[in-house]
């Protein structure tokens, strides 16, 4: 008898509900987010200033289209080290070591049009400069 009675008590009251008989939980749910296309630039060179040319030419062609952007995030810079041997067998203990730097930076360009886009494709950078764009 007890148990009858905390059951009936723990029913969802009629006003939790929305017009569809639906909970009101679940109305929200349905509801689609809206999505913000996002175009992501990540550029790499050897060189900071060269990079740092290409970041500002990128930036002003997307600024001329009135283009929203986020960005140059810099990137950790990526070091790669290695070690050689100067001569080899007695003096092999004499070694150098040789470094490559790979500086980054990250550009978002925020709904962006096929103006922007045609705009950006058609940008010549200079050499040593690696560019990834992709669409998220």
């Amino acid at each position: 008898m007890v148990a009858e009675a905390t059951a009936k008590k723990t029913k969802a009251p009629a006003s939790a509900k929305t017009a569809a008989g639906k909970p009101a939980a679940r109305a929200r749910k349905a509801a689609a987010p809206v999505v913000v296309q996002r175009l992501r630039i990540k550029v790499r060179a050897y060189e900071h200033k060269v990079l740092d040319a290409s970041v500002k030419q990128i930036l002003d062609t997307a600024l001329r289209y009135d283009a929203k952007v986020a960005g140059p995030i810099p990137l950790p810079t990526e070091i790669k080290k290695y070690t050689v041997n100067r001569s080899t067998f007695i003096y092999k203990d004499a070694r150098e070591q040789f470094e490559m730097r790979v500086h980054k930076r990250v550009i978002d360009i925020l709904d962006p049009t096929p103006k922007v886009i045609e705009a950006l494709t058609n940008l010549s950078l200079p050499s040593g400069v690696t560019i990834d764009v992709k669409m998220a």
